[in-house]
């Protein structure tokens, strides 16, 4: 199922020749987000074995959980990419093999908790742009500064085995939100887009919050698709990983389905509900069960 996914599951937005999909562009890069979250499984003991239980402040959680970690394409909210694992498996591990599914166009946002210097060389290795957000603490020395505001930089590759790795040049954008509610005291950026003619400083600050996208896209995955259902039903860890898998291409096919509508209406896919193309499909497919088979001439 996982080499199926992978197969069959990835961006959809097009440009040119009269067709181009609304808000999936910023510039001449494909705008995709990385987030990871978690989901509830069978309380099953064999579950519980492979892939863990969450642990608070009141013990182990109730559940076994999963957790995952994806890509998004923003304008469409089409997931791809998807790498799943046991709960504590940490979201930068998962995310290795994540980022390998960006590519050349594209350009990627991420909050700091994905930040390390190996994670942005992997990433930056697939010929993507990268946008991510960065801790006030981290080591960024100003060096040249530029006409938007932003400065270029040097992150130290990482050393080890005797050796120094290589240092990677990026450039910095430090900013804060004034009356904004809930808003942070202050934003810092890296960026591997060197040049501000081809992307202002004051963009790419908006832009960075379209990261939240992914959130809707993993509610509409977690919550909308899945019905009432509290936890994955699988009482097997391979067929949990079989059930995510499946879970992850029903999604692609709704948001495709989506995606040609908002195509031929000339419309943004964010302004169509994804609740109501699930009910939509779900009657479709409802109605297609109850055709009784074709019986001819003793041919069934």
């Amino acid at each position: 199922m996982e080499r199926l996914h992978d197969s069959v599951v990835g961006p959809v937005a097009v440009r040119g020749k009269g067709r181009t999909t609304r808000g999936a562009w910023y510039r001449k890069w494909r705008l995709v987000s990385v987030d990871g979250s978690t989901l509830d499984v069978a309380d099953e003991k064999e579950n519980a074995q492979a892939f863990g239980r969450p642990r608070g402040k009141g013990g182990e959680g109730a559940w076994p959980q999963i957790r995952f970690v994806s890509l998004v394409e923003n304008g469409t909210h089409v997931l791809f990419g998807s790498r799943m694992g046991g709960c504590r498996t940490a979201e930068t591990v998962l995310a290795k093999e994540t980022l390998g599914f960006l590519g050349e166009g594209m350009l990627c946002l991420a909050d700091r908790g994905f930040f390390g210097c190996e994670l942005w060389r992997h990433a930056r290795g697939t010929g993507a742009e990268l946008l991510w957000r960065v801790r006030r603490n981290l080591g960024l020395p100003a060096g040249k500064r530029l006409r938007d505001g932003s400065y270029l930089s040097r992150i130290r590759g990482s050393r080890g085995a005797g050796r120094a790795g290589e240092d990677m040049v990026v450039r910095v954008i430090e900013y804060t939100l004034e009356g904004v509610p809930g808003a942070e005291p202050a934003y810092r950026l890296i960026t591997t887009i060197l040049d501000p003619a081809l992307a202002p400083a004051k963009e790419l600050a908006a832009l960075y919050h379209e990261r939240w996208e992914i959130e809707s896209a993993f509610d509409e995955f977690k919550t909308h698709l899945r019905g009432n259902r509290i936890v994955l039903r699988s009482k097997r860890p391979d067929l949990v990983r079989q059930e995510f898998y499946g879970l992850m291409m029903a999604h692609y096919a709704v948001r495709g389905i989506m995606h040609e509508a908002a195509l031929k209406a000339d419309e943004d896919p964010d302004r169509l509900s994804y609740v109501h193309a699930v009910r939509v499909v779900r009657r479709k497919m409802a109605a297609a069960a109850a055709i009784p088979p074709l019986r001819a001439r003793g041919v069934s």
